[in-house]
């Protein structure tokens, strides 16, 4: 698989679109089946965190008081990701946020997310939930620190992201899993892995 880079974002609720926004980013550079680089900040978007978003990440508003402005850690989080594809956990969620953030400092994203709850939900068809945790818990993967905080989410999904590959290559005998069959994994129906890695196999 090319090298990739796997975000997560905390934020101050659901939707950029209500006002939301985010108060840490972290992102994990995936290589060779390992991570080899790592980025992760608290964020000031000078937006007041809801008091059971706090008890949810930890992250408090005397923290991010004390964080760069959002527009500087955007700045250093998009150097930082170039133009490496995307990977996010729940990615529709994140991918919203990462595109608001970027907006607000005149940046826009060049490259599609590959989302590793999509492809779980096809791939471990029989996990009982496609929340980070239990797919966490049902691979085996080892807990990277606490859930809801970043960087901690950004290398357990990263984790997640090479057992999938892992999957496909053992138990569906694909030799070459690239970002590019991952995004067509995604969008097809969950009942169809095999026709859609067939179709790969006779390009």
């Amino acid at each position: 698989m090319e090298v990739v880079a796997v975000i997560d974002f905390e934020t101050t609720g659901l939707s950029p679109a209500q006002g939301d926004r985010a108060t840490e980013v972290a992102a994990v550079i995936l290589e060779d089946g390992k991570i080899v680089d790592r980025y992760q900040s608290l964020m000031n978007a000078g937006v007041r965190i809801p008091a059971f978003i706090e008890s949810l990440t930890g992250i408090s508003n005397q923290m991010v008081r004390g964080a760069p402005p959002a527009a500087q850690v955007m700045r250093e989080v998009s150097d930082f990701v170039g133009n490496r594809p995307l990977v996010a956990h729940n990615a529709s969620f994140d991918s919203k946020f990462w595109d608001a953030e970027l907006a607000r400092i005149e940046r826009s994203r060049q490259q599609e997310f590959v989302c590793s709850l999509l492809l779980s939900r096809r791939i471990f068809p029989l996990a009982p939930s496609h929340k980070l945790g239990a797919l966490v818990e049902y691979a085996n993967l080892p807990v990277a620190g606490r859930y809801h905080r970043a960087l901690a989410d950004a290398e357990m999904a990263a984790s997640l992201l090479l057992s999938l590959e892992g999957e496909l290559r053992e138990r569906h005998q694909v030799s070459d899993v690239s970002v590019e069959l991952l995004r067509r994994i995604q969008r097809v129906p969950k009942g169809q892995l095999k026709r859609c890695i067939a179709r790969e196999r006779s390009r």
